[in-house]
């Protein structure tokens, strides 16, 4: 049996760690995994195909800020996969994020309904079913229900500087639906109920939730020179991490909240900008990206409590990693972020309630993380471990395969 995976990154990020880890398994399991990708390629156990070059990426992202036609250029690129998959002919393609500047996906989805392959597409956010943007809970729209148009995120990713939304939405509506054979995957239950209304609701759809790899995500002993390095002085370390730090992300909410945590409270934000970091003020310990989970796994062990201040995520991996080694977890109610929380585990504040949020802080560091590790911990195996998580795509390819569903 024959796997492909198509993601704009391999073994990067949380979506490439996902995919990396899904075709783990399928080798595993005995299949040949193939991961088809645009950019970024991490250390793979799969055999990797790059669709397009450096400068196909250029050409893309300069015809999405010009014209807002992402994901309609790189035809050349998309043409050499096709030929590839040919060669292959896999039993199951399993879509990832097809946005990312590097895959034409009129001509791919054209040619997988041509052909009828089986197809798995796992929505890592909401590109699929909006004329533009990949998330609008932010900014509570909901015109992606009828038909998108004039576009309030045209200058957010992918940003652009004319509004095409709805030939967009009418361009993705129409490829998106034209498939056969096909079975939607949510990371969340929030985001399952957004398909019911979307034009993709026609297709069956399942909720997997992501997994983390809970052997190297497990409660680590921290060295104490790496925590001297550090954290020297502090009391209490709160941990914030995320791919990219802006507004969405809480970076805004984080500043706020030094502001009002006493001074043996050091924050320290992972996977910032040089710039970012350069910017913080006293108080906030600012990390460049990492894309070690060796390294990760530390942060979160030696980290007081885990905050999450987001306004807009689907099923965020960084609670679950925080869960993993044992550290309680404190996020808005926003999206499915909630989903991987209980009063064990961690505290729920509502958005943008920056009081709320200090005083979770305390209430957590005071009472010490120790009241919280063992269920912490428990959850993430019981419920978010990537073996049980990944076997349950297994199920889903011979399923779908075998007409099941």
């Amino acid at each position: 049996m024959v796997l492909l995976q198509i993601n704009v990154v391999v073994n990067w990020g949380s979506t490439g760690r996902i995919a990396e880890e899904i075709g783990q398994a399928a080798i595993a399991a005995g299949w040949d995994s193939y991961i088809a990708y645009g950019r970024n390629p991490g250390i793979s156990q799969s055999k990797l195909i790059r669709v397009g070059s450096k400068w196909d990426m250029y050409s893309h992202v300069l015809q999405t800020r010009l014209f807002d036609k992402h994901g309609l250029a790189s035809k050349k690129a998309t043409e050499k996969l096709i030929a590839q998959i040919e060669k292959l002919k896999p039993d199951i393609i399993h879509l990832h994020n097809i946005h990312g500047y590097y895959v034409n996906y009129p001509l791919l989805i054209e040619y997988l309904r041509k052909k009828e392959i089986s197809i798995v597409w796992t929505l890592h956010d909401c590109w699929s079913f909006t004329g533009h943007c990949s998330h609008f809970a932010f900014i509570k729209c909901d015109k992606w229900k009828s038909k998108c148009l004039h576009c309030i995120q045209k200058k957010e990713y992918p940003a652009s500087l004319i509004d095409r939304s709805t030939r967009n939405y009418l361009l993705k509506k129409q490829y998106f639906t034209s498939i056969g054979k096909m079975v939607l995957v949510s990371v969340s239950e929030w985001q399952q109920a957004f398909l019911k209304d979307s034009f993709l609701q026609k297709y069956q759809s399942v909720c997997i939730h992501n997994g983390v790899n809970t052997n190297v995500f497990s409660p680590k002993t921290v060295p104490v020179d790496w925590k001297m390095k550090i954290a020297p002085i502090a009391k209490y370390m709160v941990l914030g991490v995320a791919s990219v730090w802006n507004e969405r992300k809480g970076l805004n909410d984080f500043i706020q909240l030094k502001e009002m945590l006493p001074t043996d409270y050091l924050i320290v934000l992972v996977g910032l900008t040089v710039e970012q970091v350069d910017s913080l003020p006293d108080g906030i310990l600012g990390v460049s990206r990492t894309n070690s989970i060796e390294e990760l796994a530390l942060y979160y062990s030696a980290a007081s409590v885990f905050v999450n201040p987001t306004w807009e995520d689907n099923f965020p991996t960084t609670n679950l990693e925080a869960l993993a080694c044992g550290s309680p977890v404190i996020t808005y109610r926003t999206g499915g972020s909630v989903e991987a929380i209980t009063v064990d585990t961690g505290i729920i504040v509502e958005q943008g309630d920056v009081i709320g949020l200090a005083d979770a802080v305390k209430k957590i560091c005071i009472k010490g993380k120790n009241a919280y590790r063992k269920a912490c911990r428990e959850r993430a195996v019981k419920y978010f471990n990537k073996e049980e998580r990944y076997q349950e795509y297994l199920d889903l390819y011979h399923n779908l395969l075998s007409q099941t569903i």
